[in-house]
């Protein structure tokens, strides 16, 4: 029996996807903008120098370009920006490039001081094997940031899908990949030998006037179905017909525009090193911390959310 993680995601689809879209990538950077802030906004809550780091995922080399014009930039030395699509690491202007998979980082061991991720982790087929070898490539001390798209990622156009196609066809194949969700996400950063992690969410509510405006919206970012399972059968006229008739019914607003949500997480967190702080032994405590704060004492989340 094989040990590997089943293949969920078809990687060579994604390249594929991802050359296609290079020449109207930036059309659709809404999203990847917001990640962007995101990770600068962790980023510049630090107080430390990066002497190299690498970015995952860097497609056009926004997150470069947008780090060269604030503060953040003067914590970074070398970065080295990478990416799967060839076409896409053709439009990065930074000093360093690397075309590489996710899944198999060409790094040895204590070789990076920082690595940022900007959606690309969710179409990885082992996310824990892949943090594991973020870690072991930090050197003690080193930082992750990464961002990908949570949960709550285009729940309405998936369940808007899955009805049409049961009712048109009497069967429902995969076509929305599933995402993680941030608890999940805090304890599988634990469980893979990162520090003090965070995990923080951010829901982008956007606004289209059609679903199929959604779905060319996309197609443009490269987030079309690369499922390795996907249903052979396309969406013909009839499923997205009823398909359009109930994203209507169920999630137009006021004036007529459809919804869809989009959860971007961003997780952190720190290699090992003496110089960190070390947890206090469970009963160890002096104070109860219900009392320090001046609350009952109830259940603490460990996942921060923001609207």
């Amino acid at each position: 029996m094989s040990d590997s993680p089943p293949r969920l995601f078809d990687r060579r689809l994604l390249a594929s996807r991802r050359n296609r879209a290079a020449n109207g990538f930036a059309q659709a950077h809404f999203l990847r903008e917001r990640a962007i802030e995101d990770t600068l906004l962790t980023l510049s809550a630090i107080n430390r120098q990066f002497d190299v780091a690498l970015e995952l995922g860097s497609g056009d080399g926004r997150f470069g370009r947008e780090l060269a014009n604030t503060p953040a930039a003067a914590k970074v030395g070398l970065l080295i920006e990478s990416d799967l699509s060839p076409a896409l690491s053709a439009q990065q202007s930074g000093a360093a490039r690397l075309i590489l998979d996710e899944e198999s980082l060409p790094f040895g061991d204590d070789s990076l001081n920082l690595v940022i991720s900007t959606l690309s982790l969710h179409t990885v087929n082992d996310l824990p094997g892949v943090l594991v070898q973020i870690r072991r490539a930090l050197q003690p001390d080193g930082l992750f940031i990464g961002t990908l798209f949570g949960g709550e990622t285009l729940k309405e156009l998936r369940g808007c899908l899955m009805e049409a196609e049961i009712e048109v066809r009497g069967g429902y194949g995969p076509r929305i990949a599933p995402f993680a969700e941030g608890g999940d996400l805090i304890d599988l950063m634990k469980r893979t030998g990162f520090q003090m992690p965070v995990v923080d969410s951010d829901r982008v509510t956007v606004s289209y006037e059609h679903p199929l405006r959604l779905m060319a919206d996309l197609r443009a970012m490269a987030e079309s179905n690369i499922l390795h399972d996907r249903p052979r059968k396309g969406l013909n006229r009839a499923l997205l017909q009823r398909m359009t008739e109930l994203y209507f019914e169920r999630f137009a607003d006021d004036e007529g525009r459809i919804t869809a949500t989009f959860e971007i997480i961003t997780l952190s967190g720190w290699k090992a090193h003496e110089s960190q702080q070390k947890p206090l032994r469970p009963g160890s405590a002096k104070t109860r911390l219900a009392d320090a704060l001046g609350v009952k004492e109830g259940r603490f989340g460990t996942a921060n959310e923001r609207e």
